[in-house]
């Protein structure tokens, strides 16, 4: 079964089975709420959409987003990412992670649900896809 590992360096701190998640955060700066939507192959990562509240520092909002319920939505152009790396400190507050799959209803916590608070000890994580026993 596919699934969305997360941990450090190749050791899995989590497993969660997966076909879809999306990762949501607020800026630090800006504390606009931010939020990615993505489709776990076993390669990685195709991230379909973003959606952003609004502009500010380092969060320019792309010529061809679209406005939709208060948010900027678009479709970033990229390749597969085979890994995704993440700074998770106590100071800039915890990801969202919202993960679905075929027959399952979308389930929505913090990041912390999976790994545990953040800690300024360590200070990021990384997220892959990986095959999860049934």
């Amino acid at each position: 079964m596919l699934g969305l590992c997360l941990g450090l360096a190749g050791s899995i701190w989590a497993q969660v089975p997966a076909e879809q998640m999306t990762l949501s955060w607020t800026h630090t700066i800006e504390k606009i709420r931010w939020a990615e939507d993505y489709r776990i192959l076993p390669e990685g990562f195709i991230l379909e959409q973003a959606r952003v509240k609004g502009s500010g520092a380092g969060m320019e909002i792309p010529a061809d987003a679209v406005l939709v319920n208060g948010s900027w939505q678009y479709k970033p152009k990229l390749p597969v990412l085979p890994m995704l790396k993440l700074g998770r400190t106590p100071e800039a507050g915890d990801y969202q992670l919202c993960v679905s799959s075929s027959g399952m209803s979308q389930q929505c916590q913090p990041m912390s649900y999976w790994v545990g608070e953040p800690t300024t000890a360590q200070p990021s994580i990384e997220l892959w896809a990986c095959d999860i026993p049934n």
